[in-house]
């Protein structure tokens, strides 16, 4: 049965406690949504669409420049931040190719919406 939401103003809101947390999260055109760290461009949390060796392509792409409330990427990935006031996560990007990929993580459906939920960071 699928959770029932409400998109506001492009945000979707679940209500409370009804996301598994290690629910896998919803994919984009079969594509998984995952976070993906990099050897020297960082970490970017998207949805995977395709990766051979070292390279590849992560489609509604978000940089997490920095994140408060996890102690790991691990754990970002399967809980989400606890403080998200703190966190720097830029504008989403609608693709970005990536080189030197070392660490992929799949994502837990909390997690993609704890992190879409997180506000955009940029400098004024």
């Amino acid at each position: 049965m699928p959770t029932k939401s409400i998109v506001i103003d492009g945000i979707t809101y679940v209500p409370e406690g009804s996301i598994k947390s290690s629910a896998p999260a919803q994919s984009l055109k079969g594509f998984k949504y995952c976070i993906v760290r990099t050897y020297s461009a960082g970490v970017f949390a998207g949805y995977l669409k395709d990766q051979e060796g070292k390279i590849g392509t992560v489609l509604q792409a978000r940089r997490l420049h920095y994140w408060d409330g996890a102690a790991s990427l691990s754990q970002l990935s399967q809980e989400g931040v606890t403080k998200p006031q703190n966190c720097r996560f830029p504008l989403e990007v609608p693709e970005i190719s990536l080189t030197e990929i070392i660490e992929v993580l799949s994502c837990t459906e909390a997690a993609r919406l704890n992190i879409a939920d997180v506000p955009v960071w940029e400098m004024k």
